[in-house]
């Protein structure tokens, strides 16, 4: 392997982590649904961008080393025909609406010039989804590995791994799913591992290096909290004593990036997120572009943070990315310092680590991808002391570091598992855990399965994946759409038992079973025997497991 940035003997390196994801949000049972939305916004905020990002760097010849993990959930709808082309109507509406916009806002230039923004920019995504990429976004993210784009894996259904115990199979189904979808998807054997929600603990390692994973990433306090304490803190990642390799977050590159009030995202130059004229304009005006009957955002946003005030004043693009730009340069500058100060005290270049929801750049932070896209070329163009490199190619560097048992952790508020486990949505996992067993018995019973009986294992595999999804109870804690996760965890759980039943007396009802193929069919590579006990591991309890 060549040197990763020769000449120049750098003090240390920066490895961005974007984790891409959503929930699997599919219902081709109604001619629209709302939380559908979710998709449609991500990848006009933040999917097209950034792979408009990344073609910029190669264009430009500027070398780049990014790191990306795609969920399958995500994986799954991006390649979705039923959910592309309703991508593609959610654009043509959202075109008509910005031009209706253009009318309306003639004599207000402000808001005149925004809404024109809005239409050029929607009409790019589409020429960007049908011609550029043929719907193909996968394929295109695909197309960067061979420019500097690390692929890693995730878990089938971002299931929150450690609280799918004492049922250590149900971890290892959903790794065991989620790396073969990568493979499958993506024609790469991922050598790295993204933990939904940070979510470790150590009986996962047997599955993760089972299945060819050579590192993941904890919270900053997995490390710090570990036995023996790391000599470098979360600047080298450490072994554990099964030999997965374990990166840590850094704490003061999540903070200036993530914070809403410290961070840059906070600037009262940037783009107000809450402010959407699907809430301000009268519902008759927006009815027509609004098909879930509801009121919704539209993704056209007039006006700017401007203060801790309801008041807010007109957004001004060339302002924030001015501003996006000063705030990359201050980024860069801090890791250059922070490196500088950390090879002094280390025997060994320092690697900082910056992992991020994907969709805050460009979703949640608007001027995110500009803030990135300068990142990079900063680094590139002014300083030598501080280069980007990836997981993988820091453990080729520096292959020897110390092995440490990392404690369990999240990244989730007070770093542990309270987001997903607490008054509002715990009353889900004596359910789960029912089925996982019951799954279990399953798998160990059908050795020999006929055609039909195999499909519904398969089926009953992923209606339990689906149920298992971390989003459902993150969104019973924060109180978004609850309803709706509830639902969601309900009808899965429901489909999973019915299926079993039926799978028990002999009597598959093959019309209830192509339903759900039809409506829940993500995963197309799932394999229910993933959930049998392995030799030597006892069925049910996990005796030897701690969280």
């Amino acid at each position: 392997m060549s040197r990763l940035n020769p000449p120049h003997q750098e003090k240390g390196y920066l490895a961005i982590v974007l984790h891409a994801h959503l929930p699997f949000v599919r219902h081709p049972e109604n001619s629209s649904h709302l939380e559908e939305l979710w998709l449609f916004e991500a990848i006009t905020d933040t999917y097209l961008p950034l792979l408009e990002v990344m073609q910029g760097w190669v264009d430009d010849g500027v070398p780049f080393r990014l790191t990306l993990s795609v969920t399958p959930t995500l994986a799954c709808m991006l390649a979705d025909p039923l959910l592309q082309r309703r991508y593609v109507q959610h654009l043509e509406r959202s075109i008509a609406l910005a031009h209706q916009e253009m009318l309306r806002t003639r004599g207000e230039p402000a808001f005149h010039r925004l809404a024109r923004m809005y239409r050029d920019r929607f009409e790019k995504a589409r020429e960007a989804f049908l011609h550029r990429y043929r719907k193909d976004l996968l394929g295109a993210l695909a197309h960067f590995t061979r420019h500097g784009l690390e692929l890693i894996a995730s878990a089938a259904t971002h299931a929150l791994l450690p609280l799918t115990e004492p049922y250590l199979s149900a971890a290892r189904a959903q790794i065991q799913a989620g790396v073969e979808h990568h493979r499958r998807v993506f024609g790469l054997d991922p050598a790295g591992f993204w933990l939904p929600e940070c979510g470790y603990c150590r009986s996962l390692d047997p599955f993760l290096l089972d299945q060819g994973i050579r590192y993941t990433f904890t919270d900053t306090h997995g490390l710090l909290h570990g036995v023996p304490r790391p000599k470098y803190a979360v600047f080298a990642p450490v072994y554990t004593p099964r030999g997965l390799a374990v990166f840590g977050r850094d704490v003061e590159t999540s903070k200036q990036v993530w914070s809403a009030t410290e961070g840059y995202p906070g600037d009262f130059d940037y783009r107000e997120f809450y402010r959407d004229i699907g809430h301000d304009l009268p519902w008759e005006y927006l009815a027509p572009y609004l098909p879930w009957g509801v009121r919704a955002d539209t993704g056209l946003k007039y006006y700017r943070i401007t203060g801790r005030t309801p008041h807010k004043e007109p957004y001004d693009p060339e302002r924030a990315q001015w501003k996006a730009r000063l705030h990359a340069h201050n980024f860069v500058f801090n890791r250059v310092h922070q490196v500088r100060y950390l090879r002094e005290h280390m025997d060994r270049r320092p690697v900082v680590v910056a992992p991020y929801d994907a969709e805050l750049f460009g979703h949640w932070w608007f001027e995110g991808p500009w803030f990135l896209d300068e990142v990079v070329r900063r680094i590139h163009e002014v300083d030598h002391d501080v280069r980007l490199v990836t997981p993988s190619g820091y453990l080729d560097e520096h292959p020897t570091q110390q092995v440490v048992e990392v404690s369990s952790s999240t990244w989730g508020y007070k770093g542990y598992f309270e987001v997903w486990l607490e008054g509002s949505n715990d009353w889900i996992y004596r359910h789960l855990h029912r089925a996982a067993e019951r799954m279990e018995e399953l798998a160990q019973r059908f050795t020999r399965p006929s055609p039909v009986e195999a499909r519904a294992l398969n089926q009953a595999a992923r209606e339990l994946m689906l149920a298992q999804s971390s989003d459902w109870a993150f969104i019973m804690k924060t109180g978004t759409v609850v309803e709706y996760a509830v639902r969601r965890t309900r009808e899965h759980l429901h489909r999973f038992f019915t299926l079993a039943d039926q799978l028990a007396a002999g009597r598959v009802d093959e019309g209830y079973l192509e339903e759900l193929e039809a409506r829940d069919n993500l995963l197309p590579f799932v394999d229910y025997r993933a959930f049998r006990p392995q030799p030597g591991q006892p069925a049910g309890l996990a005796t030897g497991a701690r969280i």
